[in-house]
């Protein structure tokens, strides 16, 4: 009896010891990843956060002065700041919502294209891999005053096209509709690979019990593209907090009047062109928690729509 409890505890130690080796080498292979995680994520994090509560900040000697709100208190007061997240709420609140009704729209229709479907993959999906700031050479001349092709369309209709990229009225949407196409083409093929997941049992029993169109659309495709439309969004709605590309690729800066100011524009003039790192660092704090809030609050939402 000794010795069968001994070997039983042998072979314990034994399994414990494998488990810890195949632990340890597990995270051994994540070391490399882990390092440049923590170099180029985790302690930017915590410096942007750091300096963000200096009232000076000198980040050539990583020396800072006096420690508080002021730097928060600055750029919530500043109205530059305030109308860059206004145009970033804009896009949000406009560009987003349209973008999304039109790729379902485009991957809807690709979707029922079963011959042609691979080609019409590649041709939405090629935008996506083209430079933004291509695309902006191309959206410059597209949306100019004068010899644009948005205002001669406009102009056969005998309506006078506005300066889109000189009128600080139209700044941001120009902006918008820059983001709309650039975005198109990820969101399309997200949808296409949800499409692709949904059952086709599911249409063939909705036709047996007579559903046809939009009653079908309502009660199948919708509730199945959920979980897409939910990951979707999110993406999406990190990355309109984080437009930059756009606005440089239209206007070579923050647009007339800076009425085409983002978010993270204004992070980037603060720390380079104005030399205010720690002004610059509350901002970048202050958009991470937006981001924070609203992810938390649709994923909150998300869930109830599921739910009911």
């Amino acid at each position: 009896m000794a010795a069968s409890n001994k070997e039983y505890n042998t072979g314990n130690k034994n399994k414990l010891l494998k488990s810890v080796w195949r632990e340890g080498k597990c995270w051994l292979y994540l070391l490399p990843a882990l390092a440049v995680v923590a170099v180029f994520l985790v302690y930017p994090m915590i410096k942007t956060g750091r300096m963000a509560f200096y009232t000076k900040y000198n980040y050539i000697r990583d020396i800072g002065s006096g420690f508080g709100l002021k730097a928060f208190n600055y750029v919530l007061s500043d109205a530059r700041f305030r109308q860059a997240l206004i145009n970033t709420l804009i896009i949000l609140l406009v560009g987003l919502p349209v973008s999304m009704v039109l790729a379902l729209g485009i991957a809807l229709l690709i979707n029922g294209r079963k011959k042609t479907y691979g080609i019409f993959q590649t041709i939405f999906f090629l935008p996506y891999v083209t430079s933004t700031i291509a695309i902006g050479v191309v959206f410059s001349a597209i949306l100019h005053s004068e010899y644009g092709y948005l205002n001669y369309i406009l102009s056969l209709f005998g309506i006078k096209g506005p300066s889109w990229l000189g009128d600080p009225k139209y700044s941001v949407w120009s902006l918008i509709i820059f983001y709309i196409w650039s975005g198109l083409a990820f969101k399309v093929i997200i949808l296409l690979a949800g499409l692709k997941r949904i059952d086709p049992q599911l249409y063939k029993s909705a036709k047996i019990d007579g559903s046809k169109g939009w009653r079908t659309f309502r009660r199948i495709t919708l509730p199945s593209l959920t979980p897409t439309f939910w990951m979707l969004s999110i993406v999406s709605v990190i990355y309109v907090f984080k437009i930059y590309n756009e606005v440089v690729a239209l206007f070579g800066g923050s647009g007339p009047a800076e009425k085409a100011m983002t978010l993270t524009y204004y992070v980037y003039d603060m720390f380079y062109s104005r030399n205010q790192v720690n002004y610059a660092a509350a901002a970048a704090v202050i958009q991470f928690a937006l981001i924070l809030v609203v992810t938390i609050i649709q994923k909150v939402v998300t869930k109830r729509l599921t739910y009911y």
